[in-house]
């Protein structure tokens, strides 16, 4: 059996947003596009990025006004990437050692590709954990 490729679970729609946009914007972004995370942007150049955790924690548990609150001044600027054709055990060995729960992928030009998750690693690698259960699940309403 030939081993998971990085490639090969990620998810490959990445939404770019620039670090202006607000948060109650970035949010509706992520819910009409049903994921999780956004990747922050300064013209061309990546700034980040920023998790639906990241806007609870950083802004709403703060007490922030999320239309005044921008994407740039919550955005993780440590940007964790992995080769595409890396494997998928590589990735979950990367995200345990950065303790982050998503890392951006890239190409072997690391031009950026796509977003891995844990849930992602769980639902392929470990299909009846309840991890890649409640990943596969539909949000509630």
């Amino acid at each position: 059996m030939t081993e998971v490729k990085v490639r090969d679970v990620m998810t490959r729609e990445v939404i770019y947003l620039p670090a202006a946009t607000p948060l109650d914007e970035a949010a509706s972004a992520m819910r009409d596009a049903d994921i999780g995370d956004v990747v922050v942007t300064d013209g061309a150049t990546l700034l980040g990025m920023v998790t639906d955790r990241d806007i609870v924690v950083r802004a709403v548990a703060e007490g922030r006004d999320a239309r005044q609150t921008t994407l740039g001044s919550i955005t993780t600027r440590e940007i964790v990437m992995i080769e595409q054709n890396s494997t998928a055990a590589d990735a979950a060995a990367l995200m345990r050692e950065r303790s982050v729960r998503r890392i951006l992928v890239c190409d072997s030009d690391r031009e950026l590709v796509g977003i891995v998750s844990l849930g992602d690693l769980a639902m392929r690698l470990d299909p009846h954990s309840a991890l890649s259960d409640i990943s596969e699940a539909s949000p509630t309403t």
